[in-house]
Protein backbone atom coordinates (compact mmCIF):
# COMPACT_ATOMS: atom_id res chain seq x y z
CA UNK A 1 0.00 0.00 0.00
CA UNK A 2 1.12 3.57 -1.11
CA UNK A 3 1.75 5.83 1.89
CA UNK A 4 -0.73 8.24 0.24
CA UNK A 5 -3.54 5.37 0.10
CA UNK A 6 -2.54 4.82 3.80
CA UNK A 7 -2.92 8.39 4.91
CA UNK A 8 -6.21 8.78 3.58
CA UNK A 9 -7.67 5.56 5.04
CA UNK A 10 -6.51 6.47 8.24
CA UNK A 11 -7.67 9.89 8.51
CA UNK A 12 -11.13 8.22 6.92
CA UNK A 13 -10.96 5.38 9.84
CA UNK A 14 -9.88 7.68 12.78
CA UNK A 15 -12.42 10.70 11.71
CA UNK A 16 -14.92 7.61 12.40
CA UNK A 17 -13.52 6.90 15.57
CA UNK A 18 -13.36 9.96 17.11
CA UNK A 19 -15.42 12.45 15.01
CA UNK A 20 -15.58 14.86 17.89
CA UNK A 21 -11.62 14.82 19.03
CA UNK A 22 -10.24 18.26 19.54
CA UNK A 23 -7.58 19.97 21.79
CA UNK A 24 -6.98 18.65 25.13
CA UNK A 25 -5.70 21.76 26.13
CA UNK A 26 -8.99 23.97 27.56
CA UNK A 27 -8.79 27.69 27.01
CA UNK A 28 -10.78 30.84 26.73
CA UNK A 29 -8.26 33.14 24.50
CA UNK A 30 -5.50 32.55 22.02
CA UNK A 31 -2.70 33.55 24.31
CA UNK A 32 -4.00 31.38 26.96
CA UNK A 33 -3.46 28.10 24.60
CA UNK A 34 -0.16 29.62 23.80
CA UNK A 35 0.87 29.51 27.40
CA UNK A 36 -1.12 26.11 28.43
CA UNK A 37 1.35 24.37 24.96
CA UNK A 38 4.53 26.06 26.94
CA UNK A 39 3.21 24.34 30.43
CA UNK A 40 2.08 20.85 28.52
CA UNK A 41 6.18 20.19 27.80
CA UNK A 42 6.97 17.20 29.47
CA UNK A 43 3.74 17.91 31.85
CA UNK A 44 0.58 16.29 31.02
CA UNK A 45 -2.56 18.34 29.80
CA UNK A 46 -4.80 17.13 32.68
CA UNK A 47 -2.62 18.80 35.19
CA UNK A 48 -2.05 21.90 32.91
CA UNK A 49 -5.41 22.15 32.92
CA UNK A 50 -5.68 22.44 36.81
CA UNK A 51 -2.48 25.06 37.10
CA UNK A 52 -4.05 27.91 34.46
CA UNK A 53 -7.05 28.59 36.39
CA UNK A 54 -4.75 29.60 39.16
CA UNK A 55 -2.73 31.66 37.39
CA UNK A 56 -5.11 33.27 35.59
CA UNK A 57 -6.83 34.53 38.80
CA UNK A 58 -4.13 36.22 39.86
CA UNK A 59 -3.00 38.10 36.25
CA UNK A 60 -6.27 37.19 34.24
CA UNK A 61 -4.61 39.15 31.09
CA UNK A 62 -1.62 39.66 29.16
CA UNK A 63 -0.46 43.07 30.83
CA UNK A 64 -0.62 41.71 33.97
CA UNK A 65 1.33 38.49 32.92
CA UNK A 66 3.74 40.75 31.02
CA UNK A 67 4.34 42.74 34.12
CA UNK A 68 4.30 40.51 36.64
CA UNK A 69 7.24 39.05 38.31
CA UNK A 70 9.24 35.78 37.06
CA UNK A 71 9.14 34.40 40.22
CA UNK A 72 5.87 34.73 40.89
CA UNK A 73 4.71 33.04 37.70
CA UNK A 74 7.07 30.42 39.06
CA UNK A 75 5.50 29.67 41.80
CA UNK A 76 2.18 28.96 40.53
CA UNK A 77 3.47 26.89 37.25
CA UNK A 78 5.86 24.78 39.41
CA UNK A 79 3.73 22.20 39.15
CA UNK A 80 4.23 21.33 35.90
CA UNK A 81 7.81 20.63 36.08
CA UNK A 82 10.61 22.85 34.82
CA UNK A 83 9.23 26.07 36.60
CA UNK A 84 12.18 28.22 36.03
CA UNK A 85 12.01 28.12 32.31
CA UNK A 86 8.83 27.68 31.79
CA UNK A 87 7.95 31.42 33.80
CA UNK A 88 10.32 32.96 32.06
CA UNK A 89 9.25 31.52 28.68
CA UNK A 90 5.34 32.83 29.81
CA UNK A 91 6.72 36.42 30.85
CA UNK A 92 8.98 36.88 28.13
CA UNK A 93 6.16 35.62 25.41
CA UNK A 94 3.55 37.49 27.07
CA UNK A 95 5.87 41.17 26.44
CA UNK A 96 6.57 40.08 23.27
CA UNK A 97 3.08 40.06 22.23
CA UNK A 98 2.42 43.48 23.52
CA UNK A 99 5.44 45.17 22.18
CA UNK A 100 5.53 43.62 18.79
CA UNK A 101 2.22 42.40 18.05
CA UNK A 102 -0.28 44.93 19.62
CA UNK A 103 -1.22 42.29 22.24
CA UNK A 104 -2.52 39.67 19.77
CA UNK A 105 -1.52 36.55 18.90
CA UNK A 106 0.49 36.02 15.03
CA UNK A 107 -1.50 33.81 12.64
CA UNK A 108 1.61 33.21 10.77
CA UNK A 109 4.42 30.53 11.48
CA UNK A 110 7.52 33.04 11.11
CA UNK A 111 5.69 35.40 13.49
CA UNK A 112 5.07 32.56 16.19
CA UNK A 113 8.56 31.30 16.06
CA UNK A 114 9.49 34.27 16.75
CA UNK A 115 7.90 34.40 20.07
CA UNK A 116 10.00 33.48 23.27
CA UNK A 117 9.27 29.67 24.12
CA UNK A 118 7.10 28.84 20.77
CA UNK A 119 8.16 25.97 18.19
CA UNK A 120 7.14 24.40 15.27
CA UNK A 121 4.33 22.50 17.51
CA UNK A 122 3.07 24.80 19.27
CA UNK A 123 3.14 27.14 16.69
CA UNK A 124 0.98 24.19 14.13
CA UNK A 125 -1.37 24.12 16.98
CA UNK A 126 -2.12 27.72 17.07
CA UNK A 127 -2.46 27.48 13.66
CA UNK A 128 -4.60 25.19 13.12
CA UNK A 129 -7.13 25.53 16.99
CA UNK A 130 -6.76 28.98 16.37
CA UNK A 131 -6.90 30.23 12.96
CA UNK A 132 -7.86 27.36 11.11
CA UNK A 133 -4.86 27.21 8.89
CA UNK A 134 -3.87 24.07 7.26
CA UNK A 135 -1.41 22.71 10.30
CA UNK A 136 0.68 18.98 11.29
CA UNK A 137 1.35 19.10 15.25
CA UNK A 138 3.53 16.63 15.87
CA UNK A 139 3.46 15.18 19.11
CA UNK A 140 4.73 12.20 20.59
CA UNK A 141 2.03 11.03 19.53
CA UNK A 142 1.82 11.61 15.78
CA UNK A 143 5.41 10.64 15.57
CA UNK A 144 5.39 6.93 17.33
CA UNK A 145 1.45 6.66 15.40
CA UNK A 146 3.07 7.97 12.24
CA UNK A 147 6.20 5.12 12.20
CA UNK A 148 4.03 2.49 13.44
CA UNK A 149 1.24 2.93 10.81
CA UNK A 150 3.46 3.62 8.37
CA UNK A 151 3.10 6.81 7.05
CA UNK A 152 6.56 7.79 7.96
CA UNK A 153 9.54 5.26 7.86
CA UNK A 154 11.98 5.65 11.13
CA UNK A 155 11.84 9.29 10.74
CA UNK A 156 11.50 10.82 14.74
CA UNK A 157 12.79 14.33 14.46
CA UNK A 158 9.43 16.41 14.82
CA UNK A 159 10.02 18.81 11.45
CA UNK A 160 11.03 15.84 9.42
CA UNK A 161 7.61 14.20 10.35
CA UNK A 162 5.83 16.91 9.72
CA UNK A 163 7.63 17.61 6.44
CA UNK A 164 7.35 14.22 5.21
CA UNK A 165 2.92 14.27 6.42
CA UNK A 166 2.84 17.27 4.22
CA UNK A 167 3.36 15.30 1.34
CA UNK A 168 1.16 12.98 1.77
CA UNK A 169 -1.67 14.34 3.71
CA UNK A 170 -4.43 16.82 2.31
CA UNK A 171 -3.84 20.23 4.33
CA UNK A 172 -7.22 20.52 5.26
CA UNK A 173 -6.81 17.26 7.05
CA UNK A 174 -3.71 17.51 9.13
CA UNK A 175 -4.87 19.56 12.34
CA UNK A 176 -7.81 16.81 12.67
CA UNK A 177 -5.57 14.06 11.86
CA UNK A 178 -3.58 14.92 14.77
CA UNK A 179 -5.96 15.60 17.49
CA UNK A 180 -7.16 12.18 16.60
CA UNK A 181 -3.99 10.54 16.54
CA UNK A 182 -3.68 11.59 20.25
CA UNK A 183 -6.86 10.27 21.21
CA UNK A 184 -5.81 6.63 19.53
CA UNK A 185 -2.54 7.23 20.89
CA UNK A 186 -3.83 6.96 24.40
CA UNK A 187 -6.78 4.76 23.81
CA UNK A 188 -5.58 1.95 21.86
CA UNK A 189 -1.73 2.44 19.80
CA UNK A 190 -0.62 2.70 23.52
CA UNK A 191 3.20 3.51 24.24
CA UNK A 192 3.37 1.97 27.90
CA UNK A 193 1.85 -1.17 26.83
CA UNK A 194 1.41 -3.41 24.17
CA UNK A 195 -0.54 -1.60 21.26
CA UNK A 196 -4.39 -3.09 21.15
CA UNK A 197 -4.01 -3.77 17.53
CA UNK A 198 -7.25 -6.48 18.42
CA UNK A 199 -9.38 -3.56 18.67
CA UNK A 200 -8.04 -0.91 16.31
CA UNK A 201 -9.93 0.30 13.24
CA UNK A 202 -6.66 0.78 11.54
CA UNK A 203 -4.97 -3.12 11.70
CA UNK A 204 -5.66 -3.87 8.38
CA UNK A 205 -3.83 -1.19 6.95
CA UNK A 206 -1.13 -0.86 9.56
CA UNK A 207 2.54 -1.93 8.95
CA UNK A 208 3.08 -2.55 12.15
CA UNK A 209 -0.16 -4.70 12.79
CA UNK A 210 1.10 -6.64 9.60
CA UNK A 211 -2.08 -7.56 8.85
CA UNK A 212 -2.97 -6.09 5.72
CA UNK A 213 -0.63 -3.26 5.71
CA UNK A 214 2.50 -4.14 4.55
Amino acid sequence: MRKKERALAVIERLAGEYPDADCSLEYQDSWKLLISVRLAAQCTDERVNKIVPHLYEKFPDIQSLAAAPVDEIEEIVRPCGLGKSKARDISACMRMLLLEFHGEVPDTMEALLKLPGVGRKSANLILGDVFGKPAIVTDTHCIRLANRIGLVDGIKEPKKVEMALWKIIPPEEGNALCHRMVYHGRDVCTARTAPHCERCCLADVCKKAGIGGK
